[in-house]
């Protein structure tokens, strides 16, 4: 068995790294136990490698991780991979640095790099590298002896093609490779710590048509995106294996040009992770599990997570044990805006809003963005509720990208 000097944040790792803090839960414990009485007002659905949804550009964080509909750009691979089939130059790469939840650790940080290439008029390919590092830990054994110092850290590499289906429609897919690396060579309960692996794929679906608002010009959209439908990952050589956070996100957004120099925009996504909700076990009088003839757990209300890849994706939308009601509160929320004047300043704010049975992550952001002839810079800050107490405070994304090519009519 294992410790760590920072036993609390390693012990914290799958809230806290997605943000998933809930005010008067255990940060080190993870949830309560399930069955408890309180978990009606707390279950929140917890996987491996949560990195994978964090907003990983400026653009998007700064409009409340905004971006299945938005209009696209270099960093459309997170949110919206069929979106790279309209824009119009002919490649790019963007790269994006972030310090992550320095209130909790000081060397955490999210390193992202995109690019993209025009194949044809109706072809695009696009790649991708996100780098998640925890920073330098010491780990230690029981007594306190040093063991080891390590640098655990995950990545994905990606590979994606998009296609225009239509002048309005275009699809897109994603091949991922998956890397977790948090204590290799460490034991866990007498098992040896492994790298874990995953291969993951995106399906996604952008459409876009003008339209009139009043005398102006304007065009609504509307995405798709079902990311990271990927194979179970697991860090020992164990029976157990968990499901990668499989994430439904769909949008809309809204655009009016009000003059020659100013246009707006606005728009909502909608995010579901598909994978199971933890059930609720039956207990007790003297607050034991009640186990069957074969040593499981007997479900009292919800179902069974241990189920294949694509039961999971299916069963996430009834299995809650609170029913519907709870279902609905698995449904997270971002709305945002994006102000541009003559397509070189923009202005951008937005809203992230998740329930707090499933991890309360609320919190504004704002940002900027500069485009030059070839390069764009984009910033934004994040807003917590709970302020400077909440582990996500001073969180801020900066992203350069540059255009390869001739550029043209810029497509935001």
């Amino acid at each position: 068995m294992w410790k760590s000097k920072r036993n609390l944040f390693v012990g914290a790792l799958t809230i806290f790294l997605s943000g998933q803090f809930v005010e008067g839960a255990d940060p080190v414990n993870g949830n309560p136990t399930l069955g408890q009485e309180y978990l009606k007002s707390y279950n929140v659905i917890q996987t491996p490698v949560p990195f994978l949804n964090i907003a990983p550009d400026s653009r998007a964080g700064a409009m409340g991780d905004l971006g299945a509909a938005t209009a696209p750009d270099l960093n459309s691979l997170h949110w919206n991979p069929a979106k790279y089939a309209f824009l119009e130059d002919n490649a790019g790469v963007s790269t994006t640095y972030s310090p992550w939840l320095k209130n909790l650790a000081p060397d955490i940080k999210l390193l992202y790099l995109t690019g993209f290439k025009r194949v044809d008029k109706q072809q695009t390919v696009a790649f991708g590298l996100r780098y998640f590092t925890l920073g330098s830990i010491t780990f230690t054994d029981e007594n306190n002896q040093f063991i080891s110092k390590q640098n655990p850290n995950e990545f994905t590499i990606d590979a994606s093609y998009a296609r225009l289906f239509s002048e309005k429609m275009s699809g897109g897919i994603t091949f991922r490779y998956i890397v977790s690396d948090l204590a290799k060579g460490s034991t866990v309960s007498g098992q040896a710590v492994k790298a874990g692996t995953s291969f993951a794929a995106d399906i996604s679906m952008y459409y876009r048509s003008p339209m009139k608002v009043g005398p102006n010009d304007g065009e609504w959209a509307f995405g798709v995106n079902i990311s990271n439908i990927g194979t179970k990952i697991s860090y020992t050589e164990g029976e157990r294996k968990d499901f990668v956070p499989t994430n439904l996100r769909v949008g809309t957004s809204f655009k009016v040009n009000l003059d020659n120099f100013n246009s707006l925009m606005i728009g909502l996504d909608l995010n579901k992770l598909l994978v199971p909700t933890p059930p609720i076990y039956k207990m007790d009088s003297a607050g034991n599990f009640v186990v069957d003839a074969n040593g499981n757990r007997i479900i009292e209300q919800g179902k069974d997570p241990n189920v294949s890849v694509g039961q999971g994706i299916i069963q996430s939308f009834y299995d809650a044990p609170g029913g519907f009601e709870e279902e609905i509160k698995e449904i997270m929320l971002s709305i945002g805006a994006e102000y541009w004047y003559m397509n070189q300043f923009a202005i951008r704010a937005g809203y992230f809003n998740e329930a707090a049975m499933k991890g309360n992550r609320k919190y504004a952001s704002v940002g900027v963005g500069l485009r030059l002839t070839l390069i764009t810079l984009d910033f934004s800050y994040l807003i917590p509720r709970g302020g400077r107490s909440n582990p996500l405070a001073n969180t801020v994304r900066i992203t350069a990208s540059v255009d390869i090519g001739k550029p043209q009519k810029n497509s935001r």
